[in-house]
């Protein structure tokens, strides 16, 4: 059985938790290696919709064993507030396991992610102020505090107390913030401890261990390709590597498990925060993706940037992760569009780019490029088979998988857990 990764194509709200929740029943393990609670995924069941932001989206499928490895930084706050809301809601959360070497996200990371934002102005970056940033520098910088040490209290201290010692002289002399206290900052992680102790184990073992039993083990990126902070539009990004290879590094499995590596893609564009975005709508088209594809952010309810969809970056997104499948989602938002436009490549001061541009100078001055293919009337959240969409919707879905560098394997047609088009086996 397949060990698959499941990544977001652009600049994430792809729909990653319905491609996940697609692949239900099949998984036995789903795996977040990276990020924190700064993205949310939506997943729609019945009549039920569930916003989930640190926790993998695999834990509302009954009998998957839902990990959260270490290249994941943890709001333990926000962890126990999600379990809780789930568990109020009937979902069982037991089988959860929180990896030993996670890094953990603390007061003091969150107070200076929204002051140092704050501070920048102008070049603010679109940070969601929740301390992811602060949390992956002090990994990078050694004084980061692993969910290991929290059951060492001796060792907890000591590492709080090396952080504080920088952190509180630019909190105080830097920002004109108060000093942050060594116990207040324990005695909260310590409050954490007792409910902990059942979660958090070597996940790299339990993952490696279930792949040798031959069970399915999918890994879900948080973010999206474009938000990588080494692939994507830096410095526009996230703090983590949100592409295939993160999977790797970010749950402590070898490269060659890997089997499949989806890739979660939008029938047009959104992003959210500050950064170049060369299909970008100003006009009625903009509010039309936005109020029809409730472009709206699951965790900070940002209204999203919105533009048609770019090929360009959907090729981009095939060649650095791999990508063996793209799942098309919203496809239903584009119903009742005439003409719908696709950037095939970019014009940057009268040179051609079918590819993106190395220089992230001339990706932020990029023109698009457009073609148009015909639109479509007809209501599609019914379909189920290719077969049953209207012609022309066929048809774009076509020019899409030819330009943008793997198959299509599935479509959604709407927001329902069911309401998508199956085309090849994701897992197959």
């Amino acid at each position: 059985m397949p060990a698959a990764v499941l990544i977001g194509a652009q600049w994430g709200d792809e729909g990653k938790g319905k491609a996940t929740d697609l692949l239900g029943s099949r998984l036995d393990y789903v795996v977040k290696f990276n990020g924190g609670n700064n993205a949310g995924h939506t997943v729609v069941i019945g009549d039920e919709k569930y916003a989930l932001h640190l926790l993998p989206s695999g834990i509302l499928t009954p009998g998957v064993t839902p990990v959260i490895a270490n290249g994941v930084v943890v709001d333990i706050e926000v962890l126990f507030e999600e379990l809780e809301g789930l568990e109020a809601r009937g979902v069982d959360v037991s089988k959860l396991k929180v990896s030993a070497n996670a890094h953990l996200i603390t007061q003091y990371h969150r107070t200076l992610d929204k002051v140092t934002e704050r501070f920048l102005g102008k070049r603010q970056i679109g940070t969601t102020g929740r301390g992811i940033g602060p949390s992956y520098a002090d990994k990078i910088n050694r004084v980061g505090i692993r969910m290991q040490d929290l059951f060492d209290e001796n060792i907890l201290r000591q590492k709080v107390e090396g952080a504080l010692d920088q952190k509180n002289h630019l909190l105080v002399k830097i920002y004109n913030r108060r000093a942050i206290g060594v116990d207040e900052v324990v005695d909260e992680l310590l409050s954490y401890v007792d409910r902990l102790r059942p979660m958090v184990t070597d996940t790299a073992l339990l993952l490696h261990e279930a792949l040798e039993r031959d069970e399915t083990v999918l890994f879900e990126g948080g973010q999206a390709t474009m938000l990588d902070v080494d692939h994507g539009t830096y410095p526009f990004v996230t703090s983590s590597n949100a592409t295939s290879g993160g999977a790797i590094t970010g749950s402590g499995i070898a490269p060659n498990k890997i089997d499949r590596v989806i890739a979660v893609i939008k029938a047009y564009t959104t992003r959210v925060g500050a950064g170049p975005f060369p299909t970008e709508l100003f006009d009625e088209w903009g509010d039309f993706l936005t109020q029809q594809g409730h472009e709206f952010g699951t965790t900070t309810g940002r209204k999203r940037r919105t533009g048609w969809y770019d090929a360009p970056i959907a090729r981009y997104s095939a060649r650095i992760n791999g990508v063996t499948d793209f799942v098309l989602t919203k496809l239903d938002v584009l119903t009742g569009i005439e003409r719908i436009p696709v950037a095939v490549a970019y014009d940057v001061d009268g040179q051609r780019f079918d590819e993106i541009p190395v220089s992230q100078s001339d990706f932020h001055h990029a023109k698009p490029i457009y073609e148009e293919f015909p639109g479509w009337t007809e209501d599609i959240s019914g379909a189920r088979e290719f077969s049953d969409l209207p012609a022309n919707a066929q048809s774009y879905v076509r020019e899409l998988e030819a330009m943008s560098g793997s198959r299509i394997s599935a479509i959604g047609v709407g927001p329902g857990r069911d309401e998508i088009v199956t085309l090849h086996d994701l897992l197959g």
